[in-house]
């Protein structure tokens, strides 16, 4: 994983500054798990509805995090598609426990505020990893 500066700059080249702010809080926010941060963003935050933007890939894995089924019931998400994992995520362990709280992508607007509750945005894709397009940045090495 790229370090968090470079990881924040990325993001913040790819938000809109509105509706999606590319934030460093996680550097201030003494939190291990994803529970524990996401907890504590709504603390902090009362008032904001957040929508979890994940990859088809962290929907794989989410069963192997901890408390994994809390994180769902506290926030809402939208899973976007990454290559060789969309098939594997749908089928996957989370999709089919989470079954009942998925919704059709033409209803992600109702997603903030909605959790449990999540959907699987069938956009573009791009093949190129993050790793890929961090070394890509970076320009090129003499």
């Amino acid at each position: 994983m790229a370090p968090f500066a470079a990881r924040l700059t990325g993001a913040r080249r790819i938000a809109d500054g509105r509706r999606v702010v590319a934030s460093g809080i996680e550097a201030v926010l003494v939190t291990r798990f994803t529970l524990d941060t996401l907890r504590l963003l709504r603390r902090l935050f009362p008032r904001v509805s957040f929508v979890w933007i994940m990859g088809a890939d962290i929907l794989a894995e989410m069963p192997r995090w901890r408390r994994w089924t809390e994180i769902a019931r506290l926030m809402p998400f939208a899973v976007l598609p990454r290559p060789d994992y969309n098939r594997q995520a749908l089928a996957g362990q989370a999709a089919y426990r989470l079954r009942a709280g998925r919704r059709l992508a033409r209803e992600a607007c109702l997603l903030p505020g909605a959790a449990p509750g999540w959907v699987f945005l069938p956009v573009r894709q791009s093949a190129a990893s993050a790793t890929a397009i961090r070394n890509a940045a970076k320009g090129p090495v003499s």
